[in-house]
C-alpha cells in the first residue's frame, strides 16, 4: 500500500503495541466469520413475546376502517394496537421533520406502511394474527414523479404540513429546495467554446445490509423500558422514542445489540417504537425480527434522481460554468431528504474549480418508498452526472478525459460553489495521476491452453459466451464527499475513559455510544487508547445511552468525531495519572517534574526514554475516569437563496479507474478491475482503511450494473422486495480492487485523519459507466445499466 505526504507526528505511546498506524485485527472478526457473533436477531429473553407489523398493501389510500377483533381472539395473542391505541398525543417521529406516523392514521402514503402491530407467544402466531386484521382502503391517485407532485391540482402528500422548510419551497409536495448560485452563468456561456448537456437518471437502491431489522424491548420495574437494538444512532432513536411512549428519556434505556450492517438504512427508526409499545402494553419482553421482504419496506432507501447538467469550457479545457437541476425523490416521508438536498447541491460541481455555477436541487414528497440516508448521501447521485459530463466535454474537445479533469482539479485554497474555501489538502490531480499510473490488468484473461475460463468472461458461470463479441473498455472518475454533519448541525461526540489496575496490570476502558455497524470503530478506539495511555489492555464498553451521545455512525464521521473525543478524554486521563504519580512517587526521582513525561508500554517514561515507574504502581487501587465531549469547528446553514455559506467540515477524495469487458451481443458486463487512489489523511489502521475502500468500491459497482428497487409507476408498489430480484454483488462479481492510499494530514482533524468510508462509493459508479461507454460507444445516461441498454432490446 504506497503512502505519501506529510507525516503526522505521534509520540505518546508510540512504543506500545497495537497503537495508531498498525493493522490491528478486529476483536469481532473471527466470531463474525465463523457465525458465532451474536446479532440483535439472536437475542432471547425468558417469557418473551414476538411482535409483528401489519403493512399496507396499497401505496395511497384512505383508511375507511380497521377491524382487529379476529386477530385479538386468536389463541396466543397478547395485544393488537393501532393508531388509536397509542398512549400519548405524540404520534409522529422523524429525524428532522416529525412527519412519520408511528402507525398509519386516516390514510396510508406508501406501499408497506405500518398500520397495526401484534404481540403473540410465537412468531407464526403473530404473523397469522396480523393477517386476520381487516383494513378497508379507499384508494387514491398516486403521486410518483415531479410532474404529478407539483401539478396545480396535485393531491398533497401531507395536507397539514408544518415545518420550517415550507416557506422556502414552491409547492407543499417539495420537501426542500437548495439553490447554489455563484458568479454569472449567462455571461460565462459567452466565453465557452464548447457546451455539453446531459439528462441523467439514477435508480433507487437498497442498503441491503445482511442483518435485517431486529430488537428486543424489555419492560422494567420502574415503568420504563430497556431496548436492545441494532441501530446507527442510539441517542437520536431515544429522542424520537421517548415522547411517543410518554416516558422521560431516563426511563428509556438503550443498548446497542449486534448490528449486521447499516449503510444509512438504520439511521431512521424501524421497529423500535413498535417493540417498546407492545412491551409496555403486555408487561412482557417483545422481540421483533423482520424477514427480508419486510426489511425492504421497513427502512428508507437511496433517493432516485433525475439530473440535468450543462457544462461549458474553453478550447483548452478550462471550465467556464456549470448549470444543473437535481430532482431527488424523497418518497412519502421526509427522513434525511433536506440534508441529502444540501449535499447534492453543494457538491454538485464535483472536485473541480469553476467560478460560475447555478445549481438547483429539490426533494419531492411522493407515494414512492421513503428515501433517506445511504452511503454517499446525495453526493453519489451528483457524481454520476458530473463525471459523465466531464467525459462528454473531453470527447468534444478531443482532450484525454483524465487530463481534462486534472486541468480543472481543485486544490487546497479552491473556493467551492458555496464560497467556502477548501482549507485542507485536496490532492485531486495527484489521485488521478496515481490511479492512471497503476498497472493495467492483462488482456483476454479468459484465454488458456485448455480453453476459455468462463469465470473470467461476462456472464461468468452461466457459460453464455466464450469470448465472441467481448470488448474491453477503460473509464475514470473522481469524486468529493463531505465528512461529518453539515449546515450548522451541532455535531459532537462523547467519550468516557477509565484507567485502573486489574489483575496487576493497567487497563483502560473506553465507553461511548458509537454504533459499531461493521466500520471497525471498536478497533480504532482501542488503538487510540493504547497510543495515548501507553497500555496494552483496552476494554471497549458496550455502547448504550448511559454515556453521552456519539452521534450517528454515518457521514464518515465516527473516527473523526468519536475518535477525537476518545483522544481528548485519554489526554485528560493521562494528565491525571501523571499528577497522581507526581504526588505519590515524584519525591523519589527529580525527573517527575519533567514537562514531557509519557505513558508507554505500561510505564511512565521521560521523553528521553528513562523509566520512572510502572503504571500499576502509580495507580495502585485508585481509578482515574474522565468523560469528555468533542466538537469539530462550527458550520453554518447554506443561504436558502444563494447557497453561500461555510456548510461543511472536511472533504474526502477518491479516484477510480474501471476496466470492464462487455459482450456487446448479449449485453453482459464483467468488471475486471476497479483500481482506487484515495487520500485518507492518516491511516489509523491501514488494513481497515483498505477494507473500507474496497467495500465502498464494491457497493458502487452494484449501483452501476445491478442494484435497483423497481417501483410500479402506476401503483407505486415495490416490485422486487427480495434478494431473488434485487441483485447485489457477490464474490463472483467483485473485481480485483488495488488500492493506493495517500496520507496528507488535515491539520484540523485528530491525527490528521479524514473520514474514508463513503468517498469510494461515489467515483466507482461513474468509472464503471465510463468504461462501459468506452467499450460500446453508447451514451448510457442511467444507472444501473441493464443488458437491454447495451443491446437495444426493449
Amino acid at each position: 500500500m504506497p503512502t505519501n505526504g506529510v507525516p503526522t507526528k505521534i509520540t505518546q505511546g508510540s512504543g506500545t503495541k497495537g497503537g495508531i498506524g498498525e493493522s490491528t485485527l478486529r476483536p469481532d472478526g473471527t466470531l463474525k466469520v465463523t457465525g458465532e457473533f451474536a446479532y440483535s436477531s439472536d437475542m432471547w429473553h425468558e417469557d418473551m413475546l414476538w411482535g409483528q407489523i401489519l403493512r399496507s398493501t396499497v401505496a395511497h389510500a384512505e383508511i375507511v376502517s380497521i377491524d382487529t377483533a379476529e386477530a385479538l381472539a386468536t389463541p396466543g395473542v397478547y395485544a393488537v394496537m393501532t393508531y388509536d391505541d397509542l398512549p400519548t398525543e405524540v404520534k409522529h417521529y422523524g429525524l428532522e421533520i416529525q412527519d412519520t406516523p408511528v402507525l398509519a392514521h386516516g390514510k396510508v402514503r406508501h406501499h408497506g406502511e405500518p398500520v397495526a402491530i401484534v404481540a403473540a407467544d410465537h412468531p407464526e402466531t403473530a404473523r397469522r394474527a396480523a393477517a386476520k386484521i381487516k383494513v378497508d382502503y379507499r384508494e387514491l391517485p398516486v403521486i410518483t414523479d415531479e410532474a404529478s407532485a407539483t401539478a396545480p391540482d396535485a393531491i398533497l402528500i401531507h395536507e397539514d404540513r408544518d415545518d420550517h422548510h415550507i416557506g422556502h419551497v414552491p409547492h407543499p409536495n417539495i420537501v426542500h429546495r437548495q439553490p447554489i448560485v455563484r458568479g454569472d452563468v449567462e455571461a460565462a456561456r459567452e466565453r465557452a467554446d464548447v457546451i455539453v448537456e446531459g439528462e441523467y437518471t439514477f435508480g433507487m437502491q437498497d442498503q441491503a445490509f445482511l442483518g435485517p431489522e431486529s430488537g428486543l424491548a424489555v419492560p422494567e420495574e420502574d415503568g420504563g423500558v430497556h431496548l436492545y437494538i441494532a441501530t446507527q444512532w442510539l441517542h437520536s432513536d431515544l429522542r424520537q422514542i421517548a415522547p411517543v411512549l410518554g416516558l422521560p428519556e431516563d426511563k428509556v434505556r438503550m443498548t446497542l445489540a449486534g448490528v449486521g450492517g447499516a449503510f444509512g438504512g438504520r439511521e431512521d427508526l424501524s421497529m423500535q417504537i413498535h417493540a417498546c409499545l407492545l412491551a409496555l402494553r403486555t408487561g412482557k419482553p417483545v422481540k421483533i425480527v423482520y424477514n427480508r421482504f419486510e426489511s425492504f419496506f421497513g427502512h428508507v432507501h437511496r433517493h432516485p434522481a433525475k439530473l440535468h447538467y450543462e457544462h461549458g469550457a474553453t478550447a483548452d479545457g478550462t471550465l467556464t460554468h456549470v448549470k444543473a437541476r437535481i430532482v431527488l425523490d424523497g418518497g412519502a416521508y421526509a427522513s434525511a431528504s433536506p440534508a441529502v438536498v444540501g449535499n447534492a447541491s453543494s457538491l454538485g460541481v464535483g472536485p473541480y474549480a469553476v467560478d460560475d455555477v447555478d445549481i438547483e436541487a429539490i426533494a419531492l414528497y411522493t407515494n414512492n418508498p421513503p428515501c433517506g440516508a445511504m452511503r454517499g448521501f446525495g453526493a453519489v447521485q451528483a457524481c454520476f452526472a458530473y463525471e459523465a459530463q466531464m467525459d462528454k466535454l473531453a470527447a468534444k474537445l478531443g482532450i484525454d478525459p483524465v487530463e481534462l479533469r486534472r486541468r480543472n482539479a481543485m486544490e487546497q485554497g479552491t473556493l467551492l460553489p458555496t464560497g467556502q474555501p477548501v482549507d485542507s489538502p485536496a490532492p485531486v490531480a495527484e489521485l488521478l495521476r496515481r490511479v492512471k499510473a497503476m498497472p493495467m490488468p492483462p488482456e483476454r484473461q479468459w484465454e488458456s491452453s485448455e480453453g476459455a475460463d468462463v469465470r473470467q468472461l461476462p456472464g461468468g458461470l452461466s457459460n453464455t459466451t466464450h469470448g465472441e463479441g467481448v470488448v474491453r473498455g477503460v473509464g475514470y472518475a473522481v469524486g468529493i464527499k463531505n465528512v461529518g454533519f453539515s449546515e450548522g448541525f451541532d455535531d459532537y461526540s462523547t467519550a468516557r475513559v477509565r484507567m485502573e489496575v486489574v489483575g496487576g496490570e493497567p487497563v483502560a476502558t473506553v465507553h461511548t455510544a458509537m454504533a459499531e455497524v461493521g466500520q471497525g470503530g471498536v478497533t480504532v478506539h482501542a488503538q487510540i487508547a493504547r497510543t495515548e495511555l501507553g497500555v496494552t489492555q483496552v476494554t471497549i464498553h458496550p455502547a448504550d445511552t448511559r454515556v453521552g451521545s456519539a452521534g450517528s455512525t454515518s457521514a464518515s464521521r465516527q473516527t473523526y468525531v468519536t475518535g477525537g473525543a476518545i483522544k481528548n478524554a485519554c489526554e485528560l486521563v493521562r494528565e491525571k495519572v501523571l499528577e497522581l504519580g507526581r504526588r505519590k512517587l515524584g519525591s523519589y526521582h527529580p525527573a517527575w517534574a519533567h514537562a514531557e513525561l509519557l505513558l508507554e508500554g505500561g510505564k511512565v517514561v521521560t521523553d528521553g526514554g528513562e523509566v520512572l515507574a510502572d503504571l500499576a504502581d502509580v495507580l495502585g487501587d485508585e481509578a482515574v475516569e474522565v468523560e469528555e465531549e468533542w466538537r469539530h469547528r462550527a458550520t453554518e446553514p447554506f443561504d436558502l437563496r444563494t447557497g453561500q455559506g461555510n456548510g461543511h467540515v472536511q472533504y474526502s477524495f477518491a479516484a477510480h479507474r474501471a476496466v470492464v469487458e462487455v459482450d456487446t451481443e448479449l449485453g453482459l458486463v464483467k468488471v475486471i478491475e476497479l483500481a482506487c487512489a484515495q487520500d485518507v489523511g492518516k491511516a489509523l489502521n491501514p488494513l481497515s482503511v483498505v477494507g473500507q475502500i474496497q467495500g465502498g468500491t464494491t457497493q458502487g459497482l452494484g449501483v452501476a450494473v445491478m442494484e435497483e428497487i423497481l417501483v410500479d409507476p402506476t401503483t407505486a408498489k415495490v416490485r422486487n422486495p427480495s434478494f431473488t430480484d434485487y441483485l447485489i454483488p457477490t464474490i463472483l462479481d467483485t473485481p480485483t480492487i488495488p488500492v493506493d492510499v495517500l496520507e496528507l494530514a488535515d491539520d484540523h482533524a485528530p491525527y490528521g485523519l479524514r473520514g474514508i468510508g463513503e468517498a469510494p462509493t461515489l467515483s466507482s459508479t461513474p468509472a464503471v459507466l465510463a468504461a462501459i461507454r468506452a467499450a460500446t460507444g453508447l451514451e448510457l445516461n442511467r444507472t444501473p445499466v441493464r443488458p437491454e441498454h447495451l443491446t437495444g432490446a426493449s
